[in-house]
C-alpha cells in the first residue's frame, strides 16, 4: 500500500515547521531505518532551530534500549519492528530530549526480511501532550524509495498529530 499522500518531504517538513512555531511548540525524532533522513529533512529548511531539537538515529537494538529506553521485554515479545517499539521510541526521545512532540520511525527497508517481517512493513509513533499514536504502512519498492516514502509519511502523522492538539498543550 503506497503512503495517502503524495507531497514533497520539505514541503510536509515547511507546513509541519509551520504549524509547531504557531504552537510553540518542539519536535524531536528517534529513526531506525530512516537512518536520519527525517532528521536531515527536518533541519534543511532556515529557521528549523525554532522547531527542531533534534534526534537519535538508533540504527541498532542495543541503542534503541540503552538510549531511548525500549525493554527488553518489548524486542523479546513484538520485534523492534513493532508498533510497540515504535511507541517506546517516540516516547523515549520526546522524554531524552525534552520536546512537545517526537516521531519515530522503525521498520524493514530490505532488500531482505527482517525479524521474518517482509520488506515493506513500517511502524511510525508519534508521542506528544495527549499521548502516542502508532501507524502502520505496508509500502512497496525499493530500499531508498521505502525510506523516502516512510519520511514523507513520518511528517504527515506528527503534522496531523501537532495540528489536532489544542494550541497551549505542553504536556
Amino acid at each position: 500500500m503506497a503512503p495517502a499522500h503524495d507531497t514533497d518531504p520539505m514541503t510536509l517538513a515547511a507546513t509541519l515547521q509551520a504549524e509547531l512555531l504557531r504552537r510553540g511548540a518542539m519536535l524531536a525524532t528517534a529513526e531506525s531505518l530512516t537512518g536520519g533522513r527525517l532528521g536531515d529533512v527536518l533541519s534543511a529548511a532556515p529557521g528549523s532551530s525554532d522547531t527542531y531539537l533534534g534526534g537519535v538515529v538508533s540504527y541498532a537494538t542495543e541503542v534503541k534500549q540503552k538510549v531511548l529506553g525500549v525493554s527488553p521485554e518489548t524486542v523479546e515479545r513484538h520485534g523492534v519492528v513493532s508498533a510497540e517499539c515504535a511507541a517506546e521510541m517516540a516516547r523515549g526521545v520526546r522524554d531524552l530530549i525534552g520536546a512537545e512532540f517526537a516521531v519515530s520511525t522503525t521498520g524493514v527497508a530490505g532488500p531482505t526480511r527482517q525479524e521474518d517481517k517482509p520488506v515493506g512493513l513500517v511502524f511510525l509513533a508519534v508521542a506528544g501532550p495527549d499521548g502516542v499514536r502508532t501507524e502502520r504502512l505496508d509500502l512497496d519498492g525499493e530500499r531508498a524509495e521505502i525510506r523516502e516514502q516512510t519520511v514523507s509519511s513520518a511528517l504527515a502523522l506528527v503534522l496531523e498529530a501537532v495540528s489536532a492538539t489544542p494550541v497551549g498543550s505542553r504536556g
